[in-house]
């Protein structure tokens, strides 16, 4: 178990970052350093419509609730859903304000299509242990809506997955503990990176940044 203090809880949505890229999530979270590009612009755009803070709309037999704040102090780390529907079920749990009983699935909001790893599993998974630690409840699973396919995708919580979430914050708050930021593999995926120019892929695979600078002072 984590015991951070609040001012020192990771943000949720830097585990997709990590999970794809240990060195674009340090230059993102723990160098603060950020590059737009093309993908992140229309990432931005897909959420436009699901981040409308504390909007809570019924829709017969669910609640709709956007941009809902989250946190665990467990896994000492903070966010936002997308959505949350709160679906009416005689086995849920009670909510301030609102009659009946109800069941709480996240829902993250995506451009593209599902990708290949673990990092949007990852993100929702920790969106529901979240949801759980605050409203005391048990949530089997969630759903992405990719903005290419126009349809939902069932994720559902197994507890491989949510042991790999405990492990991957454990190991973020180490890094970020020591304010590391650590060299990977370069690949075919830098090129997608919004932050290639800063990282410098090639560099790494050749030289360190701190002896290509000293080189060229030298010259």
């Amino acid at each position: 178990m984590v015991n951070k203090d609040e001012l020192d809880y990771l943000m949720l949505s830097g585990i997709q970052h990590f999970e794809f890229c240990k060195r674009q999530w340090a230059l993102i979270h723990v160098e603060q350093q950020w590059e737009e590009n093309v993908k992140t612009v229309e990432g931005q755009h897909v959420h436009r419509t699901a981040d409308r803070p504390f909007v809570r709309e019924k829709r017969h037999s669910k609640l709709v609730v956007r941009a809902m704040p989250i946190q665990s102090r467990s896994m000492g780390v903070t966010g936002i859903c997308d959505v949350v529907e709160f679906i009416e079920h005689d086995s849920g749990i009670e909510l301030h304000g609102a009659e009946g009983r109800y069941i709480p699935v996240p829902i993250e909001y995506k451009r593209g299509k599902p990708k290949k790893g673990d990092e949007d599993l990852l993100q929702l998974t920790a969106q529901a242990i979240c949801l759980e630690e605050m409203l005391v409840c048990e949530i089997k699973s969630g759903y992405f809506y990719y903005d290419e396919i126009k349809h939902r995708e069932e994720v559902i919580f197994t507890q491989s997955l949510r042991e790999k979430v405990r492990n991957v914050f454990e190991e973020m708050h180490q890094y970020y503990d020591r304010r590391y930021t650590p060299k990977v593999k370069t690949g075919k995926f830098c090129n997608n990176c919004s932050l290639q120019h800063i990282c410098l892929p090639r560099l790494m695979t050749k030289e360190s940044v701190a002896s290509y600078l000293e080189r060229k002072l030298n010259e």
